[in-house]
């Protein structure tokens, strides 16, 4: 297939830039994308769109990754009907976002995608209001309508800017992206430099995509990186949540964070942890590559993850020196200490990262239970058993035992025996940690209750 669509491409390599794009079609018979491969929701709004008249492609990722022989985790159609014309077509429509206006055709928990071709944002008395942008470049709204042609070049990788057409099946490649592909390499189309101040997560989404793809990124889209990652820094912390998630829980954790380090991505998404994993062997930084080598493997073996959990272990050792400077320079113990480090620490992250407080609170849980697990004399050992994070804080113990070693070996193996033994071994293990801690402690009895004296 792909020795088909380069002859039909071309051996020479000739730079993208706006203005320059060079549509090259490829018939259904010289790919191979089938419509048995594509969701029939997907496929229900391509032809409802084809039979209404209006022209109806996939586009981006879903076309990429079914042309790599990848399964698709989603499907966004793009097409020249506006938002509300859309909506009319379509009684399970809604109509969504300020910046991007965007229509999602729901079908229960599936979401099929549908934007308006993007045209160019040039700056006239009718577009003023549809299109903004910041003093630094940053796109802020952008509800131009335009062609396929415009909407190809507003794209941002090469290997994104091919379309599908259900009108007879052919895939129109505007930029180049077969060669792309065949060439393992991410590429932008334009100027890197202008398209990254359009919109800084371009830079996070070509670490995703070489992560993801097992890709290169081009010297010319590299380059430029490192001298304009604090642009990271003006984007919404709302939407870097779901971008940070995308790039940590993919099933490619290890080798995005290594890239993101690469490029001088990570010091803005996580500024408390940047000055603590300088050294490749410190123990931070073997900590966060354990975590993302067990994400990784839950998330390739099919089982779920939490991002509590996840942004729990990245905030755990700046936690702790947080904690470790309001016991010296506060003078507070160490369980006030700790307290308040938990809000200084989530406090900064939030200011670059908004972390919902579905997944902040878990992450309390955690981050205090791991001292709670270290008392376990009395009935504190049954209690931590029947708390809901129980789970998640023994493999968060379990994680840091691996990586620090000491008494957490220990610590790690009594709760791992301790969850699987029979109630009457459970309780001879309490007790014989009871007797021992009275040892340890000179602990007292106390005598009898004297008499009270009649007199």
């Amino acid at each position: 297939m792909f020795n088909k669509v380069k002859q039909a491409l071309g051996s020479e390599k000739t730079e993208i830039g706006q203005g320059e794009l060079r549509p090259v079609v490829i018939p259904r018979q010289e790919h191979n994308i089938s419509r048995n491969d594509i969701s029939d929701n997907a496929l229900k709004v391509l032809y409802r769109l084809h039979n209404a008249g209006y022209d109806a492609y996939l586009v981006g990722g879903c076309v990429r990754d079914l042309l790599l022989g990848l399964k698709p985790k989603d499907f966004d159609v793009v097409t020249n009907a506006t938002p509300e014309e859309i909506k009319k077509l379509f009684r399970n429509c809604r109509l969504i976002g300020r910046r991007f206006r965007l229509a999602h055709i729901v079908f229960g928990r599936d979401v099929i995608e549908v934007a308006t071709f993007r045209g160019h944002h040039e700056p006239s008395e009718n577009t003023q209001h549809l299109s903004r942008q910041s003093d630094e470049g940053m796109l802020l709204r952008d509800n131009v309508f335009g062609s396929i042609e415009e909407d190809a070049q507003r794209r941002d990788f090469t290997i994104n800017a091919m379309y599908y057409n259900i009108a007879d099946f052919s895939v129109t490649d505007f930029a180049q992206g077969m060669q792309s592909i065949q060439q393992r390499r991410i590429e932008l189309i334009g100027d890197p430099e202008t398209r990254y101040r359009e919109d800084p997560v371009r830079m996070l989404r070509a670490v995703r995509f070489a992560a993801k793809l097992s890709m290169d990124i081009s010297d010319e889209a590299g380059r430029v990186i490192p001298k304009l990652a604090s642009l990271i820094n003006s984007v919404p912390p709302a939407r870097l949540f779901d971008e940070v998630l995308k790039l940590l829980a993919s099933g490619n954790g290890v080798s995005t964070y290594q890239l993101l380090k690469e490029y001088r991505l990570f010091e803005p998404l996580f500024p408390q942890l940047q000055p603590l994993i300088k050294q490749p062997d410190s123990k931070e930084n073997q900590f966060v590559v354990k975590m993302l080598e067990n994400t990784d493997e839950r998330l390739n073996s099919g089982k779920r993850i939490t991002p509590a959990f996840l942004y729990a272990a990245m905030l755990w050792y700046p936690l702790e020196e947080r904690s470790q400077q309001h016991q010296v320079e506060g003078g507070f113990n160490a369980h006030d200490a700790f307290n308040l480090a938990i809000n200084d620490v989530l406090h900064r992250q939030q200011q670059r990262i908004a972390i919902p407080k579905r997944f902040s609170l878990p992450m309390r849980d955690i981050w205090q239970m791991q001292h709670r697990l270290g008392k376990r004399f009395g009935k504190r050992p049954y209690q931590m058993l029947e708390h809901p994070k129980f789970r998640a804080a023994y493999d968060f113990l379990l994680l840091r035992s691996e990586v620090e070693g000491g008494e957490l070996i220990e610590l790690a193996q009594w709760w791992t025996e301790f969850q699987d033994v029979s109630h009457e071994v459970r309780r001879k293990m309490v007790a014989k940690l009871n007797r021992g801690g009275k040892a340890r402690r000179g602990g007292r009895r106390r005598g009898p209750k004297k008499a009270k004296s009649d007199s």
